[in-house]
């Protein structure tokens, strides 16, 4: 279908972003500026939060909010096993465990009565998943949290500019966590941002991610005073003015980013609804996605190949697809660590077996989305029963 390799995602920046990063390299500041606090303040507006504290990746913000929820050795969080591995991971570098319930059919996000049996007394925190961009139940979510007095963290990775009932995601959760990675909707290059309504968890946060020191360089200089005090065990997880600038720049073009990633995820929908052997992804009416990804499954009852065939055809049209995700528990380290065998979370696993990512971002032409519905067409077809 191409002579050229369409990636699944990849990144727009264009002249206006990269005067914007030349603008700071010029500037007195290429850390701990400006910058940051301009785009905490610009971003925190534009999810309806009360904070938004930057962090240098979407892991490290992760880390930030497992870490500000109080989470240490002996205690537990719950969350999905389809997801990409930081998810689980921040937990255990709190000491913590990661206890996965399974995901609803639907969504393939976290299933509330799966959450609500795996509750025990050492249970601290939910951290759901906003899948592919579709925002998690998160009032059913809310409400067991609420009833076990849990920290409910939001993985929203997937889903900046997602609305859940109308509101905004960002400002739902005590916690939501955002990654500003190249394939999403913005990006600072690496990445990522904590935003709560909650102003001891912004302070921990913002302490968390500087060392666990209680002011910064530029703080410092404008008080015209050198002493500082540690007051937790942090790291170094500052995003850079550099990049928070590219972030301010890429910020004002969410809503255009957003609407044409959803006038794809259109467009696949109506060309995918009756082809036999594919289930594109749900949506439910609560529900306003931000479409990071557009996982189709495949139905192996209405194909002569499996998805490993079916993945490798498209790649043969120079369509890259790719996988989301091997579930976390399926892992290697996961495997060896907690014992698992494979079949404790059947729905996400079945699933697993099924998805493959079509191509997903915003600098999609109308050619290249064509493309890959051409493709997909041809290689269903070949392989229909």
């Amino acid at each position: 279908m191409r002579e050229t390799l369409l990636p699944y995602g990849r990144q727009l920046v264009d002249e206006v972003d990269i005067q914007a990063v030349i603008a700071v390299l010029r500037s007195a500041w290429l850390t701990t500026g400006p910058k940051v606090a301009e785009f905490e303040e610009a971003f925190a507006q534009r999810v309806g939060a009360a904070h938004a504290v930057s962090f240098s990746s979407g892991t490290a913000a992760l880390h930030g909010a497992v870490f500000a929820a109080g989470l240490k050795v002996g205690d537990e969080a719950i969350t999905s096993p389809l997801t990409f591995a930081a998810t689980a991971n921040c937990v255990l570098y709190q000491g913590a465990t990661p206890v996965f319930a399974d995901v609803c059919r639907d969504t393939l996000n976290l299933d509330p009565q799966r959450v609500a049996e795996r509750v025990t007394a050492n249970t601290k925190a939910i951290l759901a998943v906003d899948y592919a961009g579709h925002p998690a139940d998160l009032d059913a979510l809310r409400e067991i949290a609420d009833r076990s007095s849990l920290v409910m963290i939001e993985d929203a990775c997937h889903a900046l500019g997602a609305e859940y009932r109308g509101r905004p995601v960002g400002g739902i959760a005590d916690m939501t966590v955002f990654s500003f990675h190249p394939v999403k909707h913005l990006t600072t290059g690496e990445g990522g941002m904590v935003t709560t309504n909650h102003d001891a968890l912004a302070e921990t946060l913002r302490r968390f991610r500087n060392h666990g020191i209680s002011s910064d360089a530029r703080q410092r200089q404008s008080a015209g005073q050198w002493h500082y005090e540690m007051v937790l065990l942090g790291f170094n997880y500052r995003l850079t003015d550099v990049a928070c600038a590219l972030g301010l720049s890429q910020l004002k073009k969410l809503e255009t980013n957003l609407a044409r990633r959803r006038e794809i995820a259109a467009t696949y929908t109506a060309a995918f609804g009756d082809l036999p052997g594919v289930t594109p992804p749900s949506v439910r009416m609560e529900a306003n996605p931000a479409w990071h990804l557009y996982p189709i499954r495949l139905d192996p009852a209405r194909l002569t190949a499996d998805r490993a065939q079916v993945f490798r055809a498209l790649r043969a049209e120079n369509i890259g697809v790719n996988v989301h995700y091997i579930p976390v528990h399926r892992h290697p380290y996961y495997r060896d660590r907690f014992g698992y065998k494979g079949g404790e979370y059947p729905i996400a696993e079945d699933a697993y077996e099924q998805l493959i990512s079509l191509p997903m971002f915003h600098g999609m032409s109308n050619q290249d989305v064509e493309d890959v519905i051409a493709a997909v067409e041809k290689v269903v077809s070949h392989f229909a029963r």
